[in-house]
């Protein structure tokens, strides 16, 4: 069965291209970028380009997006014209192909202004059941892809499903007072507990919604990493943070005090990744127990994965106050 990989030069796109030939699968990389991984360079907004793509397909990874660092650089008619309609012309092909899956790549992003809860008020608690509120472009364009793919699924047959990630790129924090207080690892490690996955995991989740979409036919996951938190702990993770993780974790206050590391004071939202769990048959293993492991033993908490793909970027523009705006 052919895999079309859309993306295929983008951090994500990569490295699934790279552990589908590493598995000896038969795999097809496009983007309008060329790379060692992209087969065909086109984009996804030219139907004709799609449909040659997809000759002999029989499921889709559609990883190519605009992505919230490009809503600096890019108007709102860009984000409709690649994340929607370009997702649209690849279900509609997939459909007329035979596809027998399309996983889609999407984003807690999504959830928008959900995931800030009001002053005074306990931390969200982010499941599949909470009702997005895009706060910009990006947002409002993957909202309308899920609805398109949940379209195709519900009235053209086409197996789809929607994976909802979190963070995973390597790049620095866009929240300013994050970069000045803490180093990335140190902040990335932290995410790990409530809205970050590595890479590698985020990789396992395409794959594993690709083997059961058929048997699913529809569904729409949180992926990232497992949260060891309940909803008893969402108020104090406004007020202290650290307590709860320590009493979860007190081998962490010593580890981190060796590396000059802090824990965040505050959580506004955890991620649950519980449903992707158990409808996928995913199992991720880079959670921040893991981490403790790697600085108990002085290694780097990064999967071979992450460190063998390092960081893309997202565009060629430099700005002064950080990575990309936070708008």
């Amino acid at each position: 069965m052919t895999i079309l990989v859309t993306g295929s030069a983008g951090h994500l796109g990569e490295a699934l291209m790279r552990v589908l030939h590493a598995a000896g699968r038969d795999v097809r990389g496009i983007d309008v970028k060329r790379s060692d991984l992209t087969d065909l360079v086109g984009s996804i907004g030219d139907r004709a380009f799609v449909r040659h793509a997809l000759k002999g397909v029989r499921a889709v990874i559609h990883a190519a997006t605009l992505h919230k660092p490009h809503v600096a650089t890019h108007g709102y008619s860009d984000f409709v014209e690649t994340n929607i309609a370009g997702t649209l012309n690849l279900l509609e092909e997939a459909a007329e192909a035979g596809a027998g899956a399309f996983v889609f790549t999407s984003t807690t992003s999504a959830f928008g202004s959900a995931l800030t809860p009001a002053p005074g008020q306990p931390a969200a608690w982010i499941t599949e059941d909470v009702t997005p509120v895009p706060r910009n472009i990006y947002g409002v364009s993957k909202v309308a892809a899920e609805g398109l793919c949940e379209l195709f699924a519900r009235r053209h047959g086409l197996a789809a499903v929607i994976l909802r990630t979190s963070r995973f790129f390597p790049e620095p924090d866009d929240d300013a007072e994050i970069r000045s207080r803490y180093d990335t690892a140190n902040a990335q490690a932290n995410e790990l507990l409530y809205r970050r996955a590595d890479i590698e995991d985020v990789v396992s989740a395409h794959l594993a919604a690709l083997d059961r979409a058929q048997d699913i036919r529809f569904g729409r996951y949180i992926v990232s990493a497992p949260t060891p938190f309940a909803p008893d702990d969402l108020a104090a993770f406004r007020t202290d943070a650290a307590s709860v993780v320590l009493r979860r974790f007190p081998e962490c206050e010593a580890l981190y005090a060796a590396r000059g590391w802090r824990l965040f004071p505050a959580i506004d939202r955890v991620y649950v990744s519980t449903r992707a769990m158990a409808s996928l048959g995913w199992r991720p293993r880079y959670d921040f127990s893991h981490v403790l492991k790697c600085l108990a033993r002085g290694e780097d908490f990064r999967s071979p994965l992450a460190k063998e793909i390092g960081s893309k970027g997202y565009h060629e523009t430099v700005f002064a106050d950080g990575p990309y705006p936070v708008a």
